[in-house]
């Protein structure tokens, strides 16, 4: 079921990333110190009063001057209008309504999307009075709230919720494979489906997918059902679209959710920037299994060193996701593209697959027996058993005396050592710690 999304819009320098982190608290998905993982976030998932939702800080624009403003900001919002189910319109109490406001709040208006205003840097009943003329913007009755001091979020969350709409029901059955394929602009995604699928030549139909941007096309290949959903092109056009690459966060994360399996499309002419790091951590976070798939192949001056150079290139940038196996293909010749769909049928089954516990247990037994757990100021970790608690991802919990006293490095060693016995090729894994009740 795909999360409904949220959109946090306004003019720069009214607080938008602090409401942002305010929702997700510490809900960020990036918890994990793993080295190689990236921290500049405009994405998270919030939830109030039992309902989940995605959440999209649309900040952090760079600005060079007063034209520049009107053009980011309507960029920002006419993106956000686009992919969100509801818009948070943020604007600043402190500095009253600007022109800027009213611009953003035209856009918003004619978009006939629910929206809900908020009048940021409320932080005293003195500028409660501030939010009055804002009611001339056409939303309704402003909220006033406190980035800074947490003020009005639950007034504002309220009003969130009331407008979200019902998460969409997965249209697929168990036996089929929902394969995403996410990259930034000009990675060849559309170009590779569409290889995939002139390769097989067994297209069942073209079904419009969920969610606004993707296309969903169900396909068989020897018995084995799977849907390609392609995340590429924005329908709008411009400089101003092309600049903003993060914006295709978008639209791989809601692909994301909806996926078994994930396709991280790299363009081997233009080798791995920041970017490809975001989109391929977004999958990790999900716990998605992912493939690197290397496109472009043919376009690029190779000998016996190549492969295994771009291959070590991928380790070394994407250090968070060694567990992804890596393709390199030709969406253009069709070079190694029987790859592919191999790759992700073993990848899903062993994002499914589930261990039973007194063979977890005897792996942990004997790692323990090689390397003592950690103690702390006298007290050393106790790892009573472990068991699997769910699948895709492959999920376990070390019961424990003390749950913090698992520290990072350890877990990873545990992690590996589990990963050396079941493998998990393709797949995270999850691990943590609880404590042991007397009456387990």
């Amino acid at each position: 079921m795909a999360m409904p999304v949220v959109a946090i819009v306004g003019r720069p320098n009214v607080g938008k990333s602090t409401i942002f982190n305010r929702i997700i608290g510490d809900r960020v998905a990036i918890v994990e110190d793993k080295p190689g993982i990236t921290r500049d976030r405009i994405y998270g998932i919030g939830e109030w009063n039992g309902k989940a939702f995605s959440v999209i800080d649309t900040g952090g624009i760079e600005i060079d001057g007063e034209d520049e403003i009107i053009r980011s900001i309507r960029a920002q919002a006419e993106m956000a209008i686009e992919e969100s189910d509801v818009i948070v319109f943020m604007v600043d109490g402190k500095a009253g309504l600007t022109p800027p406001d009213s611009e953003v709040a035209q856009l918003l208006y004619r978009s006939h999307k629910p929206v809900v205003l908020a009048v940021n840097k409320v932080d005293n009943l003195q500028r409660m009075d501030n939010i009055y003329e804002f009611y001339s913007l056409g939303f309704g009755d402003p909220i006033a709230i406190s980035g800074s001091h947490g003020l009005g979020m639950g007034d504002l969350l309220d009003a969130v919720v009331e407008r979200l709409p019902e998460g969409q029901q997965e249209q697929y059955g168990e036996d089929v494979i929902k394969v995403a394929l996410i990259g930034r602009p000009n990675v060849g995604k559309s170009s590779l489906v569409n290889a995939i699928l002139g390769e097989e030549r067994v297209i069942v139909s073209d079904i419009a997918g969920t969610t606004r941007d993707a296309i969903d096309t169900p396909f068989e290949k020897d018995g084995q059902k799977y849907v390609l959903i392609d995340t590429a092109g924005m329908r709008k056009r411009g400089k101003v679209y092309e600049a903003a690459e993060k914006y295709s966060v978008m639209r791989a994360i809601k692909a994301i959710e909806r996926a078994d399996v994930v396709l991280v499309v790299l363009n081997v002419e233009e080798g791995i920037i920041e970017q490809d790091k975001h989109i391929a951590g977004y999958a990790h976070e999900a716990g998605k299994a992912s493939i690197f798939v290397v496109n472009k192949w043919d376009a690029i001056e190779k000998d016996t060193h190549t492969m295994h150079q771009f291959k070590q290139k991928i380790r070394d940038h994407f250090l968070f996701m060694t567990y992804a196996p890596i393709t390199f293909v030709s969406a253009k010749t069709k070079q190694r593209l029987q790859t592919i769909l191999p790759m992700v049928n073993e990848v899903a089954e062993q994002h499914s697959m589930r261990i039973k516990t007194h063979v977890l247990n005897d792996v942990i037994t004997d790692a323990v027996a090689m390397a003592s757990p950690p103690s702390d100021k006298g007290k050393r970790l106790r790892i009573n058993y472990i068991t699997q608690v769910a699948v895709k991802p492959p999920t376990f919990v070390l019961f424990v005396n003390e749950p913090e006293l698992l520290h990072f490095s350890y877990a990873r060693y545990l992690e590996n050592k589990i990963r050396d016995a079941f493998q998990f090729e393709g797949t995270p894994i999850r691990l943590t710690a609880r404590k042991k009740s007397e009456d387990e």
